[in-house]
């Protein structure tokens, strides 16, 4: 999926036409490289270009399901914890297969989105009183910076393979 950049139209329109491009932008991150690559920690944490990815894809379920819909953790179609465990990827699961995940998840997260005015709120327990306005942004916030940390290490991962290394 492909979005054009929108500049103009209503602020809903705006607002989900930038997630939806940060959403791109870290998936781009690694798409194209090899399981092994994507798994590959070139920094003290757990993030690696497929973990960047599942834990986007929490954070949706975390936001969306969670908190918008309401919805039971059971009732969720993957983890959706605010922990460590959202950059958990089992030994199993491809690039490929969490792409798709983070895909399905975001899919979900526009139809929960849907039923909801940029000015209704919720409270959470950790940031109080949360507009769906403030989540659209902040999942922006989430997604620009984890794009970034992607495209560092993508790069690095590339230049190491040009080195053969």
């Amino acid at each position: 999926m492909s979005t054009n950049i929108i500049t103009i139209g209503t602020e809903r329109a705006i607002i989900e036409n930038t997630l939806d491009r940060n959403r791109e932008a870290l998936i781009a991150t690694a798409r194209g490289l090899s399981d092994v690559d994507a798994r590959r920690r070139l920094v003290a944490s757990l993030t690696t270009p497929i973990s960047l990815i599942k834990h986007a894809a929490a954070a949706e379920r975390i936001w969306f399901q969670r908190f918008w819909a309401g919805l039971d953790e059971s009732e969720c179609d993957g983890y959706s914890n605010r922990d460590e465990g959202t950059f958990v990827v089992a030994a199993d699961e491809s690039l490929v297969e969490v792409i798709a995940e983070f895909e399905r998840a975001s899919g979900r997260s526009r139809v929960i989105a849907a039923r909801f005015d940029l000015d209704d709120t919720r409270v959470n327990p950790r940031e109080g009183a949360v507009s769906m306005r403030w989540t659209l942004l902040a999942m922006i916030e989430e997604f620009a910076r984890h794009a970034g940390h992607g495209d560092i290490l993508r790069e690095q991962i590339d230049r190491s393979r040009r080195s053969g290394g």
